[in-house]
C-alpha cells in the first residue's frame, strides 16, 4: 500500500504527458514523436529526441531478448524433466542446451526473417501473465508478511514504472490515425489506457509479491516452477508476444536511422532503391546482433530496466514538459511544464546512477 501515492502521482504525469503530446501533434500537424518535438522545440532538441528515441528502442529490444532468454531457460528445464524424469539439479550442461544458444537460434530463424521485410503486419498478442499470477497465488495459498517500504526503496521503483507505462513514443502516431481527434476524446483514451495498464500491472505485481515476497525475481515468471503446465503455457504465450513485438520495435528504430542515413546520402548523391534496401538489411542485422550479444551477458533484468527508465524520462517528462512551456500561454500550465522537466531530469539522473552502480558492482 505504500506505493499507492507514488502510482497516483506517476499517473498524473503520465496522463498529462499523453494529453500535451496529442495537443502538440494537432497544433504542429506532425505525425511522429520526433517530428513534433522538432517542429515545436527546434531542430537541436529534435535531433536529441531522435538519438534518445533510437537508443531507447534499442534497450527495449535488449530487454525483450533477456525476457525471452529467461523463458527459454525454464522451458529447456521443463522439457528435460518431462523427457528424462530427472530433477533440474541433475540436468547436465551441454552447449546446445544452453539458453543463450537457443536464443541465438531463435533470433536467426525466427526474429531475423520477421524483421527483414520493409512493412510488418499488425501483430496481435495476449496478456496472460496477470491472470496466471493470480491463479497461482490462489492455488499455492502462500502467506507473506507485508513489509514497510522506505522512501529510498519507493523511488527505486520509478524506473520500473517508466518502463512499464511508457507508450508516449507511439502515442502521436496513434493520435494521428484516429478519426475523432478531439482533445476531449484523446483525454478519455489516455485515462482509460493508463487505468487498464495499472490494473494489469498491479494484479501481476501484488499477487507475485504476495506469493514470493522479496524473493520474487525481476522477471516474475522466473519465480514459478518450470514443470507446471499452466506456467509452461504462460511462458509460451508470453514468449510469442515478445517475438512478434520485437520486429515492430526494430522497424521503428530502423526508420529513424534510415532517415538519418538518407539525409547524409542526399548530400552526396541520389538515393536509389537498392541503397535503401541494403541499408534496411544491414541495419536489421546489426541491430539484432548487438542486442543479442548484450542480452546474452546481462546478469539481471533490473539493470536493463534502470537504463530504459532513465531514457524513458525524456519521452514521458522532459520532452512533453518542453512542449507545455512552448505551446501553453497559461502561467499555471507553464509552471507545470517546468515541474515536469525537473521531475524528468531527477528520474533520468537517479535511474542512470543506479544502472552505472549496478554495472560496476558486477565487474
Amino acid at each position: 500500500m505504500g506505493l499507492t501515492p507514488l502510482f497516483q502521482v506517476s499517473l498524473v504525469f503520465l496522463i498529462s504527458g499523453l494529453v500535451i503530446l496529442g495537443y502538440a501533434s494537432s497544433v504542429s500537424r506532425q505525425k511522429t514523436y520526433q517530428d513534433v518535438v522538432r517542429e515545436v522545440c527546434g531542430q537541436a532538441v529534435g535531433q536529441l529526441c531522435e538519438v534518445c528515441f533510437c537508443f531507447n528502442l534499442f534497450m527495449i529490444s535488449v530487454a525483450f531478448l533477456v525476457v525471452v532468454q529467461d523463458q527459454l531457460e525454464k522451458l529447456c528445464v521443463s522439457l528435460y524433466e518431462t523427457v528424462t524424469g530427472s530433477s533440474e539439479g541433475e540436468m547436465p550442461y551441454h552447449w546446445y542446451t544452453d539458453q543463450r544458444f537457443a536464443l541465438f537460434i531463435m533470433c536467426l530463424i525466427i526474429i531475423l526473417p520477421l524483421s527483414i521485410p520493409k512493412e510488418i503486419g499488425i501483430q496481435k498478442y495476449t496478456r496472460y501473465s496477470a491472470l496466471t499470477c493470480v491463479h497461482k497465488y490462489i492455488r499455492l495459498s502462500v502467506n507473506v508478511c507485508a513489509t514497510s517500504l522506505s522512501w529510498a526503496s519507493m523511488f527505486s521503483v520509478v524506473p520500473t514504472i517508466c518502463f512499464g507505462f511508457q507508450c508516449h513514443e507511439a502515442c502521436i502516431a496513434i493520435y494521428s490515425s484516429m478519426e475523432n481527434q478531439k482533445l476531449s476524446h484523446w483525454v478519455l483514451i489516455s485515462v482509460l489506457s493508463m487505468f487498464f495498464c495499472l490494473l494489469i500491472y498491479t494484479l501481476t505485481g501484488v499477487y507475485g509479491f504476495m506469493t514470493f515476497g522479496r524473493a520474487v525475481a525481476s522477471d516474475i515468471l522466473m519465480s514459478y516452477p518450470g514443470n507446471d503446465v499452466v506456467m509452461i503455457i504462460s511462458r509460451l504465450l508470453f514468449g510469442f508476444s515478445i517475438i512478434t513485438i520485437y520486429p515492430i520495435i526494430l522497424l521503428l528504430g530502423s526508420v529513424v536511422l534510415n532517415l538519418m542515413l538518407r539525409v547524409q546520402r542526399r548530400r552526396r548523391g541520389i538515393i536509389t532503391h537498392l541503397f535503401e534496401s541494403r541499408c534496411r538489411v544491414v541495419l536489421t542485422v546489426i541491430w539484432i546482433s548487438f542486442t543479442l550479444l548484450i542480452a546474452m551477458f546481462v546478469p539481471d533484468m533490473g539493470q536493463v530496466i534502470s537504463v530504459i527508465g532513465g531514457i524513458s524520462a525524456f519521452f514521458i517528462f522532459i520532452f512533453p514538459g518542453m512542449n507545455k512551456i512552448t505551446l501553453m500561454c497559461v502561467a499555471v500550465l507553464t509552471v507545470w511544464g517546468v515541474i515536469t522537466i525537473v521531475v524528468g531530469a531527477f528520474i533520468f539522473g537517479q535511474s542512470t546512477t543506479i544502472a552505472v552502480m549496478e554495472i560496476f558492482q558486477n565487474i
